[in-house]
């Protein structure tokens, strides 16, 4: 069975995460499938000059699939346009926690026998999401002074990717941990 649209699970709900691993009896999730995302920090760590961050517009919910794919296609991006020499870092700054569940209708023929329709309609775990509000940062990528358009151009690629309207914003490192000392 395919994935449901995302615009079913868009919206803000009241995070759903209980999971005990000591006591099992008192976790609430049964069974969460594992997050898609592979590496959330990957690249070179070093001092860069600059970070571009990727921030949403809206209060969102967004599954571990669509943070893969923008990873993907944002690392993919850096990669084949950096030239040799110069490196990235790039980080994911937001985590699913948040389990989706599904409630799943029985089709074909004799379904209205054996379904329930809404009775008992918790539903089953599906995946998992990260709650993310309006203004905060989703991806972060570190670069040097003259990679700022390559960052910028992979951050609005992965954009694509995301079920909300996201802006960039381009920070620079050197004067920020100038001004921490």
């Amino acid at each position: 069975m395919g994935l449901r649209p995302g615009r079913c699970y868009r919206k803000h709900q009241r995070p759903y995460t209980r999971q005990s691993i000591r006591v099992p009896k008192k976790g609430y999730v049964k069974g969460v499938p594992k997050p898609k995302i592979t590496e959330f920090e990957l690249g070179i760590k070093a001092d860069y000059d600059t970070s571009v961050f990727l921030i949403s517009e809206r209060d969102v919910q967004i599954r571990h699939n669509a943070l893969e794919s923008a990873r993907v296609t944002a690392v993919q991006n850096m990669e084949k346009n950096l030239t040799r020499g110069n490196t990235f870092f790039m980080k994911i700054r937001v985590y699913p926690h948040h389990v989706i569940r599904e409630n799943a209708l029985a089709t074909g023929a004799g379904a209205d026998r054996f379904q329930q329709g809404m009775r008992q309609s918790f539903g089953k775990p599906i995946g998992t999401a990260a709650q993310v509000d309006k203004g905060q940062k989703i991806i972060e990528i570190r670069v040097n002074k003259n990679n700022i358009p390559l960052a910028k151009n992979a951050l609005k690629r992965s954009a694509y990717k995301l079920p909300t309207p996201c802006r960039l914003l381009v920070e620079d490192r050197v004067t920020k941990l100038a001004d921490a000392s």
